[in-house]
Formats: C-alpha cells, sequence, structure tokens
C-alpha cells in the first residue's frame, strides 16, 4: 500500500464557504493546502479521533474529529475512492472509517447535541444538518427561543445568516433550558467580547489600509483598532501572514497584517492591515501581566518589560500572539540597493517587494501573489518611454497584475531573481543562453508562430535600410530603446511609423546625459529634418515600388487556398494558427527555398527602389534649382529698387517742387533710350513672373531734359 494519499479539487468547508484545494494524507497525518489563500491545515495522526464517510451536494465527503474537538470537512471525493481511503485509516491511522448518512425526511423537530465545536441537529440517530460554532457570531435568547447569527461569507452569493430554534420548556427546577443552550453555544462560538484589560496598547499608529490613525489594543485572542470614525476588532484566528518590509528611502517601515477573512466597513473589504513606522520612533512597553504569566504564556518570546523600535515591539508582540512567522524580503537587491522596486499599479504608485515565496505590493492597493500560484510572468515594453518596462503576471485563475513603468536598470535584477525562482516566463529566450527548465507552468501559445510579428519584424528592417540610404549624417543613435534581448530591428515593430524618427528620437535621448547648451543646440537643429518627415509622410507616392514580403508571408500566400480547402468553414483567425503551426513544423530544407524566393524580391525592390529614389532626386534637383534662380532675381530687383530710391530721395531734397511735376509725367515724354531699356527690363522681369518697379524720378527727370 502506499505511503501517501494525493487529492486535486477537494473543498473544505471553512464558515459557510468551500475552499477548494488540495489534500494529502501520509503516516505522519493530514494536510490540506488552500488554493486560494494558500494557507496549511496539519493534522497529526496521533490527533484524528474519529473518521465520517457520507453523501454530501458535491459528491461525498469526509468529515474528521480530533481529540481537542475540532472538526475537518472535506468534499468532492468520488464514490470509488472509500475502499482506497477505509484502508488506508486502517493501515496508518488504526481507524475505522465508518459510513454515516444523513436524514432526509424533512422534519424540522429532533434533539440538538453539542459535541467539540459541533452543534449538530438529529433526528433519532441520523444527523440532519451541523453547524460549527465557530461561524456563531452572536446568539440571543427570547421566551422559549434561541437565535443563533453567523458571519457574512463574502465568497457566496447567498449565506445563511439567522438560525432561531425553540426550546420546548421542561418541567425540571432551577435549569433554564434556554439558558443552557444559549450557554453551550457561547462557550465555543467565535464571538469577540472585550472582557478584561488589554495585554498592552499602542497610541496613535499610523495606518494606511483602512486610512487614520488608530488605537491598537492587544487582547488575549484578537486585537482591537480604535479610530477616531471606525472601530475593527480582529480575531487572531483571521491572520494568514505577516510582513516587515523596508521602505525604500531607509527611514522607514512597513508592518503588513494578511487577513481572511478581511474586515468589513459597509461595503469596502479590507485584506491587508498596513502599518507605517518611522526607525528613529523608540517605545518602552511593559506588558498587563504578571511575570509568571508572561513566561507561562509566551515561553520566552516576551517579557514584562521590553524596550526598543516601536516597529519591532509591535512586530514582536503580534508574532508571540498569532503565533505565524515573519516574512522579511530576501536576497534580492535592486539597482538603486533597495530590496524593493518602485513602479506603479492601477495608476498609483508604489513598491514592489520580491519575497522568497511570492510578490507582494504596498501600498494602494496592496498585493501579494505567491509562487504557487502564478501561471507565468511577462517583461514588456513600457507603453509610453524606452526608459522603463512593464512587469506582468497572470496566475493560474487567469487574473492578470501588470506593474508598470519600472526603470531599465531594475531589469536585469528582476530577470535573474525570476530565473533564479524557476518561474516561467512567457517570453523566454529575450535573454541569451537561457534554457527552459521549469516546464511545469508552461503556456501553450508561448512557442506559437505570430504571422503579424513576422511581418512587421520584415517591415522594420526594409524601413531601416532605407532610412539608412536616405540619411545625410544626422548621427547614430546611441540610447537604446528598452528590448529585452531582442533584436534592433524591433524598434520598427513598436513604432511603424518610421524608422529614421526613432533614431532621430534617439539622438535627442542621448543628449540629455551632456551639458544644457549642447542639449539646446540638438534640440533645435533635429526639429526641421523631423518636420520634414512628417510632412513627406502626409502624401504617400503612389509610384513608389511596393516593399518585398518575408519568406513566411510568400508562402502563406501560395499555401492559403490549400488550406482552407483541407480544413472547410475555418476561420481567419485560425487559418493564420494553422498557417503558423505548418511553418513551425516545416522542414529546414523547404524553408531555405521561401527564404531564397524572399531575397530575389527583396533584390528587386532594391533595384526598383534605387531607379526611383534617383527619378525623384532629378525632380527635386529641377525643382531647386528653378527655386534659386526665382530668389536670385528678387534679391537683384530688391537692390535695384533700393538704390533707385536713394537716389530719388537724393534728387528731390535739391529740387522738390521738380520732382512733383515730374513724378506725374506721362509715359509718352521718357526719352527713348530710357523708355527702350525699360521696357527691355520689364520684359525680363516679365519672363520671370516679377513685376518691374516704376522708374525712378531721376531718370524721368533726365529724359525730359
Amino acid at each position: 500500500m502506499a505511503d501517501t494519499l494525493e487529492f486535486n479539487e477537494i473543498y473544505q468547508e471553512v464558515k459557510g464557504s468551500m475552499n477548494d484545494g488540495r489534500l494529502r494524507l501520509s503516516r505522519q497525518g493530514v494536510i490540506f493546502k488552500n488554493s486560494k489563500t494558500g494557507k496549511v491545515d496539519n493534522i497529526q495522526a496521533s490527533e484524528l479521533a474519529e473518521g465520517v464517510w457520507r453523501r454530501v451536494a458535491l459528491g461525498h465527503g469526509l468529515k474528521l474529529l480530533t481529540k481537542n474537538g475540532h472538526v475537518y470537512k472535506y468534499d468532492g471525493f468520488r464514490e470509488s475512492e472509500f475502499d482506497k481511503l477505509s484502508d488506508f485509516f486502517k493501515a496508518h491511522y488504526c481507524l475505522e472509517l465508518a459510513e454515516k448518512d444523513l436524514c432526509v425526511k424533512g422534519w424540522n423537530w429532533g434533539t440538538v447535541r453539542f459535541g467539540g465545536q459541533l452543534l449538530s441537529f438529529d433526528i433519532g440517530e441520523q444527523p440532519v444538518f451541523e453547524i460549527p460554532l465557530s461561524n456563531v457570531s452572536q446568539c440571543t435568547t427570547g421566551k422559549n427561543e434561541v437565535t443563533l447569527e453567523f458571519h457574512q461569507n463574502d465568497d457566496a452569493e447567498v449565506s445563511l445568516m439567522e438560525v432561531r430554534f425553540y426550546v420546548p420548556p421542561t418541567q425540571e427546577d432551577g435549569v433554564d433550558p434556554v439558558e443552557a443552550f444559549a450557554q453551550n453555544v457561547l462557550s465555543k462560538a467565535d464571538v469577540i467580547q472585550a472582557t478584561g484589560d488589554a495585554i498592552c496598547i499602542f497610541r496613535e499608529l499610523q495606518c494606511l489600509t483602512p486610512r487614520g490613525r488608530y488605537d491598537i489594543r492587544i487582547y488575549p485572542t484578537f486585537l482591537h483598532l480604535h479610530g477616531k470614525t471606525f472601530d475593527y476588532k480582529i480575531p487572531y484566528t483571521t491572520v494568514l501572514r505577516l510582513f516587515l518590509l523596508p521602505h525604500k528611502d531607509q527611514r522607514q517601515m512597513f508592518f503588513v497584517i494578511s487577513l481572511d477573512p478581511p474586515i468589513k466597513q459597509g461595503q469596502t473589504r479590507y485584506h491587508f492591515l498596513i502599518l507605517l513606522f518611522s526607525k528613529d520612533e523608540d517605545i518602552s512597553l511593559t506588558l498587563n501581566m504578571n511575570e509568571e504569566e508572561v513566561e507561562k504564556r509566551f515561553e520566552g518570546r516576551l517579557t514584562k518589560n521590553m524596550s526598543g523600535s516601536l516597529y519591532e515591539m509591535v512586530s514582536r508582540v503580534m508574532k508571540a500572539l498569532v503565533n505565524r512567522k515573519i516574512t522579511v524580503p530576501g536576497n534580492f537587491q535592486g539597482h538603486s540597493g533597495a530590496q524593493c522596486i518602485t513602479c506603479s499599479y492601477k495608476a498609483s504608485s508604489g513598491l514592489l517587494y520580491p519575497l522568497e515565496r511570492g510578490f507582494i505590493y504596498v501600498h494602494k492597493p496592496p498585493v501579494h501573489i505567491r509562487f504557487d500560484e502564478i501561471s507565468f510572468v511577462n517583461f514588456a515594453r513600457g507603453t509610453t518611454t524606452t526608459r522603463s518596462f512593464d512587469f506582468e503576471i497572470e496566475t493560474k485563475q487567469g487574473t492578470q497584475y501588470t506593474f508598470s513603468s519600472i526603470e531599465r536598470e531594475e531589469y536585469g535584477k528582476l530577470f535573474d531573481f525570476v530565473n533564479a525562482k524557476k518561474l516561467n516566463i512567457k517570453n523566454r529566450g529575450l535573454k541569451e543562453g537561457m534554457k527552459q527548465s521549469y516546464d511545469e507552468y508552461a503556456d501553450s501559445d508561448e512557442d506559437q508562430h505570430d504571422a503579424y510579428l513576422e511581418r512587421m519584424k520584415e517591415e522594420g528592417k526594409i524601413r531601416e535600410e532605407n532610412a539608412n540610404d536616405s540619411s545625410d549624417g544626422s548621427g547614430e543613435e546611441t540610447d537604446e530603446s528598452f528590448n529585452p534581448g531582442e533584436e534592433d530591428d524591433d524598434v520598427a515593430e513598436e513604432f511603424d511609423s518610421n524608422a529614421s524618427a526613432s533614431s532621430s528620437s534617439g539622438d535627442g535621448d542621448s543628449d540629455r546625459d551632456d551639458k544644457k547648451p549642447a542639449k539646446k543646440a540638438k534640440i533645435v537643429k533635429d526639429r526641421k529634418p523631423r518636420k520634414k518627415q512628417q510632412e513627406s509622410k502626409k502624401g504617400k507616392d503612389p509610384n513608389a515600388p511596393k516593399r518585398p514580403m518575408s519568406a513566411y508571408m510568400l508562402w502563406l500566400n501560395a499555401s492559403r487556398e490549400k488550406i482552407k480547402s483541407d480544413h472547410p468553414g475555418i476561420s481567419i483567425t485560425d487559418l493564420f494558427k494553422k498557417a503558423g503551426e505548418l511553418w513551425k513544423a516545416m522542414s529546414k530544407e523547404k524553408k531555405e527555398e521561401w527564404d531564397r524566393k524572399a531575397e530575389d524580391a527583396r533584390r528587386d525592390y532594391e533595384k526598383a527602389m534605387k531607379e526611383y529614389s534617383v527619378g525623384s532626386k532629378a525632380d527635386s534637383h529641377r525643382g531647386e534649382r528653378s527655386k534659386k534662380k526665382k530668389k536670385k532675381q528678387e534679391k537683384q530687383m530688391k537692390g535695384k529698387g533700393d538704390k533707385k530710391g536713394a537716389t530719388s530721395k537724393s534728387s528731390s531734397s535739391k529740387s522738390p517742387a521738380k520732382s512733383m511735376s515730374d513724378s506725374f509725367k506721362s509715359k509718352e515724354f521718357v526719352s527713348s533710350d530710357e523708355s527702350s531699356s525699360a521696357e527691355s527690363k520689364k520684359e525680363d522681369s516679365e519672363e520671370e513672373g516679377v513685376a518691374s518697379p516704376p522708374p525712378s524720378s531721376e531718370d524721368s527727370a533726365s529724359g525730359s531734359d
């Protein structure tokens, strides 16, 4: 017989909700790990007192009772697994797995039995239903009536909130059956009552979630947050994990308490309690217990009088009362030397801490992701700038978390950390020499051929080559845009407009590291070419040669009809997926044939492009010559006009009356020589499309003489 039995998709009933997870039975005991929270319940084999097999709503269930009165219920078994479980219990736990069916008569009267943490309503010897008393939040009594109220279950669409029992009066003197019933319930119920004094009190602590300043009163079974507006009572049984995280500024500390179920305020749920401390704050603490009680209860973990930093005292007291380890950052160290990474999540800036077994983000909203629930991670280019990148995490349940605006310098450290933890990286292969060794969470979409990406890469190569041919020494790109491990031609994939535009923007970025005057001159110089590129981009020449297709696209065009005939009714999306699979499975020799065709097409394109560029350059030269000639003639005419204006001014100062009379003379009074020269000049200017200025007053005067 096997030493262990493992069952997947088993449901544990906890406070009215069914939490799925994995159940493992071994010689040492029973272990159940919750898939949602990661919480582990461990039942030692020596503690098991009884095992019951019964039919339930989700198939068949297993109920385990321990010697200290705790009850554990696991549902989701198949009927055929009973024999295997029964033999295992006999061999390793020395227990008979009893079969007990629930009563389904539908009667609403019977007998109530209290056994450990369980209230059982029975008809005869068969149970009708059972209520774990830890689910009870309040118990009230009336005349011959007891009312039980339950904790609200956030995970269920409909949850039971109240049950009333009618207790008939008895003839026994001195015993009230209603009060006796209520006392039995309250002795095991999860009812928080602040009786007695607190063990210690921390005053005016800064709390980020829920926001405000609170006094924290520490009681033996719960902690009490007392603020100006709200009060919260948090049982220690709801605390899942404790985190102590240093702030990036090295002057503050976060103390994070993970809660399940969360604390509630109206419709808001707080799954995390986050406290912020300054490292410089010290405190002297005296516990409200005598030294013998402190030693007996905490076994040396706490003393009656303690002093030290405030965050150390709070974390130490919480660790002793909750009896859970405090998680701190591991060996990760970022580019700046801090143990966290600055990033943004849901439009709020915060800190991401890579831990030994997960990631935690603080603080708004706080997020904790365990490694065992991660399907894959992805490193993506930033959407607004090349100086940052995004870190994406997708869980096995399909939830996606995107941490954006991470500095590019953090990429190497974060990639090495993720790789060391053997997490599946979706865009694996972006760093040279890396081999995927963690296949357990491999993603099926990772290796599929992306036809669109292939085409964009080919077009990017051609655009870069054309940009290099047409560039006139504007300088090389020195600031590399972030692209983890990809080739440089992928820049065109992100910026499809013009590859040369990306090079000019790179020049601008590279000058940011130089002195300010150089940066200013560079920006002024580079703006004009970029404007010209945008203007030329608007009007696309229809006579320009078309870009050649890649080998894959040539093959796809030739094979498209065959794929359609082999798969009638196939959609466009499925056709491309199928084409990608066929191309991937194609032999190297066949691919080389299409590569040769693509190379021939590229040569033809380059040849046509050269001929086209020569013709376009000739046209541009003709246009430039005509513009230069026109500008030259405009300058000549302008200089001549200024000269004549100056001479007319001097002559008018000598004889103002004469100039006034001569300025109004008609053309027939002008001498034949002057008129002929003026007419020739006018004809020349008309040929160039420029109007000649009127003859000066001096010329007209000399003509009249």
